[in-house]
């Protein structure tokens, strides 16, 4: 995989450029995939970003994100667009299966294929891009990618938005430990062209329905299961415990952080059964790597501090492997805390 700075000479004259990011987009996901829309366009290229499904409400409200195709509703029109393509940039995630119906799509793709990631492990395919894991976020990268292009004066309030915006999630409103200088940095660079981050925070994490609360209350006093002696936590969620919030997507956004704030926790699951498969949000402080423990136990992967799983099994025996697999990670575990305390 060639670096990014080689694509200057592909970018020197206008190209057709779909911008694409992982399923079930959270703020880092499209905020990074329109700040790229919004500067590329400035450049004179033609782009359209690409969803692979819908887009949660809490943060539709991005500038462009309107024009955002959803795959799953336009499937025959994305694959019309991709045959005149020229390049499909791929944003915060590290391979095609994390865009899920479109992965064969672009595995098929024949044009120039980009990467920008902050993932562990990436896929060897792409011919240009960065994964680079000791950033906070894609959004930062995208920031990186500008700047590195001397194109500082192009951001304006619309890539700050959308910027901004995966920057806060992607670190936890500024406390996680991907928050380095540089991402200090950004922020004040983005508020030294206008952007005003109150606004942005009120826009993601107050403006939820009343449903999602009350099912913040219900999950937290009586689905929440604290192991102490393993100094982990889990909230498994059934479908129909889903359903009866009427629970948006999205809106279980962030919930598996809540058990983190218990001094004996410094891991946390949160689990919810879906139509055709079981989802899984990992969180951890300190040293134990939930990257790791996803990769082994459930398919999935992420961070050393934040990953994703899924099971094909029932809610039931997804919760059986769990027990069991933290169990054979008591040692760990217990080592990790100790490190903390």
């Amino acid at each position: 995989m060639k670096p990014l700075h080689e694509l200057v000479d592909i970018l020197s004259s206008p190209k057709k450029i779909i911008i694409t990011h992982h399923n079930n987009p959270d703020a880092d996901a499209l905020g990074s995939s329109l700040g790229l829309y919004h500067y590329l366009t400035q450049k004179g290229h033609s782009c359209q970003v690409v969803s692979p499904n819908t887009i949660p409400d809490f943060i539709l409200w991005m500038p462009a994100s309107e024009n955002v195709l959803i795959y799953e509703k336009s499937r025959v029109e994305v694959d019309i667009l991709l045959q005149n393509t020229d390049l499909v940039f791929s944003l915060d995630y590290n391979h095609n299966s994390r865009t899920h119906s479109m992965e064969a799509t672009l595995d098929a793709f024949q044009g120039v294929k980009v990467l920008i990631d902050h993932h562990l492990q990436p896929d060897t395919r792409f011919h240009y891009g960065n994964s680079n894991a000791g950033k906070s976020s894609t959004c930062e990268m995208v920031y990186d990618f500008i700047l590195e292009n001397k194109d500082e004066d192009l951001i304006t309030l619309d890539i700050s938005q959308c910027l901004y915006a995966g920057l806060m999630t992607d670190t936890g409103s500024f406390k996680f430990p991907c928050t380095t200088e540089s991402v200090h940095a950004m922020a004040a660079g983005l508020m030294l062209r206008g952007l005003e981050p109150a606004s942005i925070h009120t826009k993601i994490f107050d403006t939820f329905e009343e449903g999602r609360l009350r099912f913040l209350g219900f999950v937290l006093s009586e689905k929440m299961k604290i192991n102490t002696d393993l100094h982990a936590a889990i909230i498994p969620v059934s479908m129909e415990e889903l359903n009866r919030f009427q629970l948006k997507t999205g809106d279980t956004e962030g919930i598996v952080n809540y058990p983190l704030s218990i001094k004996e926790v410094i891991f946390s699951t949160f689990i919810s059964e879906r139509e055709n498969e079981i989802r899984m949000s990992f969180r951890s402080k300190g040293s134990f790597d939930v990257n790791q423990f996803a990769r082994t136990y459930f398919n999935g992967g992420g961070h050393a501090n934040a990953a994703g799983g899924r099971s094909k099994m029932s809610l039931q025996q997804t919760i059986e492997i769990y027990n069991k697999a933290i169990s054979e990670n008591e040692i760990k575990l217990k080592q990790c805390y100790e490190e903390l305390v």
